[in-house]
């Protein structure tokens, strides 16, 4: 039996034939299966077009899963705060994150050796921070999705090699980030950007400090470079003034630890809510649940600055370390 097509039909064949994305393709086979008229004649070209159909769309789903792939610098944030790392090749980004951290990023004397971000969890006191180690940033190359890690980020550090003309890298990375709109809190914003700036916490860290000579070297730099950022010299190497970094995070990263107890019960000083400094008794309470933040009664709190017990208003600001007893 002759299938007896319409006019319609091969008008809609050749946008099929035309069409340069799968989802055209469906959408044109669709509609000529649409048009189609159906007796036992076109049993055959219906399967065939359902066929086509079902291909195309095995191609769309594919492209958009590809499309759905993460990059390597979506990272996720985790801990207390995120800290990225940047710097020149061989400054020792990737010894830093392998000393403090679990992660294992690989180290090697050649430049390069990182090819792309590495996060890992470094333990300060009770809590932890997030650090990536980051592929090295050059006047030659420096991917532009890095500077999406970075704008995400809390914290960046920018790792300098004290052996190897300090001021050169520390200028070079300064004019790649200012390419890129992004300044520290420090920096004089240039009036004629065509897109907003991006301007972030910056610590300035100056790594290979292994021997006590090299203090005077650390002096030169900052004396030289006039640098206004935080900055201080480490060993990663040596694990000189690890724990002064570490430090140093936590002041940066502004936030607050605070615990909270039932009645009549101990706090767990392990598992502290990491809240931003100035939370509220309000802030707490959200943090805990909602029923607490809707619910509450009172509160009492134990902690340096209050009397042990002491009752607090729901506006009350929170201080680092203090115990929270929350009542509904």
């Amino acid at each position: 039996m002759p299938a007896n097509l319409p006019p319609q039909y091969f008008e809609a064949e050749q946008r099929f034939r035309k069409a340069s994305t799968p989802e055209d393709k469906i959408e044109a086979l669709e509609e000529m299966l649409a048009i189609m008229p159906k007796h036992k004649g076109t049993d055959k070209l219906k399967a065939m077009l359902r066929e086509r159909i079902s291909k195309f769309r095995d191609q769309a789903q594919k492209k958009k899963g590809a499309a759905r792939q993460k990059s390597p610098y979506e990272i996720e944030k985790e801990g207390a705060a995120q800290v990225v790392i940047i710097g020149p090749p061989n400054t020792g980004k990737s010894s830093l994150v392998k000393l403090i951290t679990n992660a294992s990023p690989e180290v090697a004397d050649f430049p390069h050796t990182t090819h792309k971000p590495t996060p890992g969890m470094a333990h300060y006191e009770n809590i932890q921070f997030q650090l990536i180690d980051t592929p090295p940033v050059t006047k030659d190359y420096t991917d532009p999705a890095l500077t999406d890690l970075i704008r995400r980020a809390d914290i960046m550090v920018i790792l300098l090699d004290l052996s190897a003309d300090p001021i050169q890298q520390w200028e070079d990375t300064m004019e790649i980030l200012h390419s890129f709109r992004l300044f520290s809190q420090a920096c004089i914003i240039p009036e004629n950007l065509k897109k907003p700036p991006k301007v972030k916490k910056m610590f300035v860290v100056a790594n290979k400090m292994d021997r006590p000579e090299d203090r005077e070297n650390l002096d030169v730099f900052l004396e030289l470079s006039g640098i206004t950022l935080p900055c201080m010299g480490i060993s990663s190497l040596t694990g000189h003034n690890i724990m002064a970094f570490l430090d140093k995070l936590f002041s940066l990263s502004e936030i607050i630890r605070v615990y909270t107890k039932a009645p009549g019960r101990k706090p767990d000083m392990t598992a502290p809510f990491i809240l931003p400094a100035g939370s509220t008794l309000l802030d707490l309470a959200g943090a805990v649940h909602n029923d607490f933040l809707h619910k509450l009664k009172y509160a009492r709190v134990w902690g340096k600055s209050v009397r042990e017990g002491q009752m607090i208003q729901k506006d009350y600001i929170l201080q680092d370390g203090d115990v929270v007893e929350l009542c509904i």
